[in-house]
C-alpha cells in the first residue's frame, strides 16, 4: 500500500502541475463562439448567468475572508441574484474591498484562467476551479444554491477525471471565455437598472456610501475591470 501511494502521489502531482498542449486555433475560436452564444441571447443568459452569480458571490466571500471578516453564509437564488453575508466592521478597507469584489470577480477569474491556459495548465485550472466550488459549497445556506454549486462542481469534476485531454482543453477554454464575456454584461445591466431608478442598494451604491465616491465612478471601475480583462485574457487565449 505504501509503495502504491509512493508511485501514485508523484504521478498525481505531475499531472496537476504539468503542462498540456495548446488546442488548435479553431478550438479556441469555437469555444469563444459557444461562450458568446450563451451570453448574448437573453433567454440563454437567464440560465447561464447563474454561473456568473456563483463567481460574483464567491468573490465577495473570498475577499471577506482574506480581509479578516467572518463569512456567515452565501445564498444563490433562481432569479440569478445572490447574497453574501459577513460580520465585521460595517466600514473600512475590508468592507470596501468585499463590496468591490463581486462585479470584478468573474472577469478577474477569467483573466487568471486565461493566464493558466496560456501557460498550458489545463488540469491545474480545472482542479483549482473544483476546489474553489467545494470550498464555497460549505458556505451555501439555501437549497437552490447547493443544487447550483453541486451541479457546477460535479461538471468540473467529471471533465477533469473522465474526459480526454482534448475535451478537457475545450471545456477549460469555454469556461474561461464564458467568464471573460459573461463578466462584462452584469455591469451594463446594473447601469441600465440604475438609469431607470432601480438597484438602489447595489454594490456600486453601497461602495458610494462607504467611500463618499459617486456610484457612477464605481460602475466605471466595474466596466474597466471587465473590459480590460476581456481584452487581456482574449489576447492570451488567442496566443497574441
Amino acid at each position: 500500500m505504501d509503495s502504491l501511494a509512493a508511485v501514485a502521489l508523484p504521478a498525481l502531482w505531475d499531472r496537476l502541475v504539468g503542462t498540456q498542449p495548446d488546442p488548435d486555433l479553431w478550438v479556441v475560436l469555437a469555444t469563444a463562439a459557444a461562450a458568446l452564444v450563451v451570453v448574448a441571447p437573453h433567454t440563454l443568459w437567464r440560465i447561464s448567468r447563474n454561473a456568473i452569480t456563483i463567481a460574483h458571490e464567491g468573490g465577495h466571500g473570498l475577499v471577506a475572508l482574506l480581509t479578516g471578516r467572518t463569512l456567515t453564509g452565501i445564498r444563490l437564488h433562481s432569479d440569478t441574484s445572490g447574497l453574501t453575508v459577513s460580520r465585521g466592521k460595517p466600514y473600512g478597507l475590508g468592507m470596501i474591498l468585499t463590496a468591490a469584489s463581486g462585479y470584478t470577480a468573474p472577469p478577474l477569474l477569467g483573466l487568471g484562467g486565461a493566464a493558466l491556459l496560456a501557460a498550458g495548465h489545463v488540469t491545474l485550472l480545472l482542479w483549482a476551479a473544483t476546489a474553489l466550488l467545494v470550498a464555497m459549497l460549505v458556505m451555501i445556506r439555501n437549497a437552490y444554491g447547493v443544487l447550483t454549486v453541486v451541479l457546477t462542481g460535479g461538471t468540473f469534476l467529471l471533465v477533469s477525471w473522465l474526459a480526454g485531454p482534448q475535451v478537457q482543453a475545450a471545456f477549460a477554454y469555454a469556461v474561461v471565455w464564458f467568464l471573460l464575456l459573461g463578466g462584462v454584461r452584469p455591469a451594463f445591466e446594473l447601469q441600465v437598472k440604475r438609469s431607470r431608478g432601480g438597484a438602489g442598494d447595489s454594490d456600486a451604491d453601497q461602495l458610494s456610501r462607504l467611500t463618499h465616491v459617486p456610484a457612477a465612478l464605481w460602475l466605471f471601475l466595474f466596466h474597466a475591470v471587465s473590459l480590460c480583462s476581456l481584452m487581456g485574457g482574449g489576447r492570451w487565449l488567442l496566443g497574441m
